[in-house]
């Protein structure tokens, strides 16, 4: 069956998603369109396409494991010079967005994997194009806002033309209407506090 690109992530939804993508391609960012708007939990993957069902069976645990949860965007950052990104900040919802990343690269998974960087939840913006772009959208969206109740995450299959397609999404469990933190349950003793 051969070998498929994965990435796990969470949806930055309409109409924030939208207007973050138009901007990244306003940036000149040749990707923008091939993207969704999302915060990352598990960055391109490589994954036998054989063992999809055992991936998506993983996420679907994990999902009923969590509640909806707030998340929040305010302002940009960048990991300039070490790598050439300008990001949205995640400013509510980052502990949840880690615990779930931890869970989704658990060794006892199928989805193991090291990180070129420690993980620091954002929404890219503007990645490896001129300096001057970069500086452009670091100060355009500087002020930028949104909010909304994250209640999934999903999982993606990059193509062959590079553009990534959601294959399933993966809502909370737990549901509810009051937004809360992933659920404790089952969590080990060390685990920190993922109130935000």
């Amino acid at each position: 069956m051969g070998t498929v690109t994965l990435g796990v992530s969470i949806a930055v939804p309409e109409p924030y998603g939208s207007l973050l993508q138009e901007r990244r391609a306003s940036f000149g960012d040749p990707a923008a369109y091939g993207i969704p708007t999302h915060v990352t939990l598990l960055p391109p993957t490589e994954a036998e396409a054989a063992d999809l069902p055992a991936i998506e069976a993983h996420l679907a645990q994990i999902a009923t494991g969590g509640r909806p949860f707030p998340m929040r965007l305010s302002g940009t950052g960048t990991f300039r010079p070490l790598s050439p990104v300008v990001f949205v900040q995640v400013v509510e919802g980052a502990s949840a967005c880690t615990w779930l990343q931890k869970r989704v690269r658990d060794a006892s998974g199928p989805l193991v994997r090291e990180l070129q960087f420690p993980y620091h939840p954002h929404v890219t913006v503007a990645h490896d194009i001129a300096e001057e772009a970069m500086d452009r959208a670091y100060a355009e969206l500087a002020d930028y806002e949104a909010a909304w109740t994250c209640g999934s995450f999903a999982l993606y299959e990059q193509g062959s033309d590079s553009v990534w397609r959601k294959i399933n999404e993966f809502p909370f469990g737990a549901g509810g209407s009051a937004p809360a933190v992933p659920a404790q349950g089952g969590s080990s003793v060390d685990e920190p506090s993922l109130h935000t």
